[in-house]
């Protein structure tokens, strides 16, 4: 990263260097249209907006980085798992607001695995919202893109979930139950697990 900050500032002083270059060389002679510098100029400043890309993805990357050693990371993903209790759409936020998205298990193993870290970040018996929800159509349950879930793990040996009908649209992850999934009202309360992309 200190290498590309060096980039960045001796790109910017090249800058400054040839602008006032340009301006000696106006006062010598009377100027004519100089096609070479604006070209060197719009390729400089191609470069500085390069430079800069680069220097927001390496924040990004560091960031993500501070959040997988707070939190785990598996499946190509990080996550981090948030104590204090807030309603669905308050975690949905928090969550989308660090850069990522409530956690959402696509297989098996994945659901295993966050069952796994949430018993060991939150404690025996928690329950976590997931980012499964389906407050758009009744019953069609899909994830925090819209898209309808492939993987499903509800709870259907005792209470045959989801079963709250229209009262109950938001998908939480009992870790009691072994992970699965029951269906809750949207304005409950609980911890919740945000989930990062790896890139």
């Amino acid at each position: 990263m200190e290498y590309k900050v060096a980039c960045l500032v001796l790109c910017l002083f090249c800058c400054v260097q040839v602008t006032i270059q340009q301006k000696k060389q106006r006062h010598a002679s009377k100027p004519a249209p100089d096609v070479v510098s604006l070209k060197m100029y719009e390729e400089l400043k191609k470069e500085v907006q390069d430079l800069r890309q680069d220097v927001n993805h390496l924040k990004e990357q560091q960031s993500l980085q501070t959040i997988c050693l707070k939190g785990t990371k598996a499946l190509n993903k990080c996550y981090l798992s948030v104590f204090e209790p807030k309603n669905y759409h308050q975690a949905s936020d928090d969550c989308i607001a660090q850069g990522g998205t409530l956690s959402t298990p696509e297989s098996r193993d994945e659901n295993d695995f966050l069952n796994d870290y949430v018993r060991k970040s939150l404690g025996m018996t928690s329950e976590v919202w997931i980012g499964i929800n389906d407050m758009a159509n009744e019953g069609s349950w899909v994830d925090m893109t819209g898209s309808r879930i492939s993987f499903k793990h509800w709870e259907t040996g005792t209470t045959l979930e989801p079963n709250g009908g229209k009262q109950e649209n938001c998908a939480l992850l009992s870790e009691a139950a072994n992970g699965k999934w029951f269906d809750k009202n949207c304005k409950e309360e609980l911890p919740f697990v945000c989930q990062f992309s790896i890139v």
